[in-house]
């Protein structure tokens, strides 16, 4: 048996429970984690409340999209790993758990003097701004990109990124600390949305790439904004996700409009972005790509971490220690 975080009903912080659960069965090809960490992440939150469904086949009442810890056991054909590794990995759920079973192509290794808690933080987020920014937006060096919450999870990851691969960095926060944060992170440019509209403090500027998971009406303000061939990508769309599209604009523009989600996304595409990642971003890690761990949590505490994520008064992500 093992601990694990469940969420007995759909409601606030206070239906998340500890309790024990039979541990995960590994197949041939998987191995199975000593979870030492688990990232929290805002569609936990979404999960908690019954807005977000976990995936056909994937654990329904233990939240958590990734995890670092020690491989406790190999299946029958693995060739990748060994028991005592130490790997982080993307998951569908599960993760606020003592144990966790993983395919061995979506396990990747502990970076050099990256901690667990560190690495829990790094999938879910380096993978939503990887597919999204750089496959998907496909951002080249010299363009310019607009990433909306800047300090954040995601937000944190991207502008780091967008830097190391020489994008020029615009983005939006809620107050001063958040704005500091972002500049020291590499931001270009920072807009306090409670202080100035983002349309008209960015107005003269070229944005070729917009990574939004507000919605809303940033929609229409981020069309404004982008230059001809410009691409706009949805993550999220926390203010609303119904809009007004002015097709015109979006043909005389050639504005390309995409979005995606990840965790219903096939095991194949997953190990195909999982390949992706350890080239090009891995080597990054603890030099000019930092995990942005703000607070870690013990697995008791797990309502206070979903507490602190609601209220948004954090920088970069925050961690449940398993």
């Amino acid at each position: 048996m093992m601990k694990a975080i469940i969420i007995t009903k759909a409601g606030g912080p206070d239906v998340l429970e500890i309790q024990q659960r039979a541990m995960p069965d590994i197949a041939a090809y998987e191995v199975l984690i000593q979870v030492k960490a688990a990232g929290i992440n805002r569609p936990d939150i979404f999960q908690r409340k019954g807005n977000y469904p976990a995936p056909q086949g994937v654990v329904e009442d233990i939240p958590g999209l990734e995890v670092a810890g020690i491989i406790a056991q190999v299946g029958t054909a693995i060739t990748k790993w060994k028991v005592g590794d130490r790997v982080c990995c993307l998951i569908a759920g599960g993760g606020y758990a003592e144990y966790i079973a993983a395919h061995q192509d979506m396990c990747l290794p502990i970076p050099e003097g990256i901690s667990f808690e560190e690495a829990a933080i790094l999938p879910e987020t380096v993978y939503t701004v990887w597919d999204n920014v750089f496959r998907r937006g496909a951002l080249q060096q010299g363009e310019c990109i607009l990433i909306h919450g800047g300090a954040g999870g995601i937000g944190s990851t991207a502008i780091q990124l967008a830097k190391v691969f020489g994008a020029r960095v615009l983005t939006t926060v809620s107050n001063e600390e958040k704005e500091a944060y972002c500049r020291q992170l590499g931001a270009d440019s920072v807009v306090n949305y409670r202080k100035s509209d983002f349309r008209e403090a960015l107005g003269e500027e070229k944005v070729d790439v917009v990574l939004d998971s507000i919605g809303g009406d940033y929609f229409q303000k981020n069309l404004d904004l982008l230059n001809t061939d410009g691409r706009l990508i949805y993550i999220n769309a926390m203010k609303g996700h119904r809009v007004e599209l002015d097709i015109l604009k979006l043909m005389q523009k050639r504005i390309l409009l995409t979005g995606s989600t990840l965790r219903a996304r096939d095991l194949s595409f997953k190990i195909s972005l999982t390949r992706d990642i350890h080239q090009h971003v891995w080597p990054l890690i603890g030099k000019s790509f930092q995990p942005q761990l703000f607070k870690v949590f013990p697995l008791e505490d797990v309502a206070k971490a979903h507490e602190l994520m609601e209220d948004s008064a954090f920088l970069g992500k925050l961690a449940l220690i398993v």
